[in-house]
């Protein structure tokens, strides 16, 4: 799955520019991570579409970036996420960065996961049936 980053200055009001740029263009965010450093912010989105969308932004002066991530459905549970981690670090997985959200109506909570190496995450997940 391909997730949009999108960089943004820490200036005031600029989060809501961009947001209000994505309901203007029709955009449902299904998750997002914001990062914040001193000068700038990433804001990271899973919408559906992102290569249409990343071109629209890229056309309003946004600048994007899109980035292969994994999107792991995990038991919303004491101890699910933690036993899917065990398993792909036990496959030589390194998780770069994470962020996870919960859908009710299934009862499962999504993570979205940006790892090291791609090939070794294509690996784990097939032998481990995720």
């Amino acid at each position: 799955m391909l997730q949009l980053s999108i960089f943004l200055e820490n200036a005031k009001g600029r989060l809501a520019q961009v947001l209000n740029i994505l309901a203007e263009l029709g955009v449902n965010i299904r998750a997002l991570s914001l990062a914040d450093t001193k000068d700038y912010g990433v804001l990271r989105i899973i919408v559906e579409d992102a290569e249409k969308v990343a071109s629209e932004l890229k056309e309003r002066n946004c600048v994007v970036k899109l980035t292969p991530v994994w999107v792991l459905k995990v038991a919303d549970a004491t101890g699910g996420l933690a036993d899917v981690l065990n398993k792909l670090v036990d496959q030589g997985v390194i998780v770069e960065y994470m962020y996870a959200f919960v859908e009710k109506a299934n009862e499962q909570a999504q993570v979205v996961l940006r790892v090291r190496d791609e090939e070794i995450m294509k690996i784990a997940m097939e032998k481990l049936g995720l």
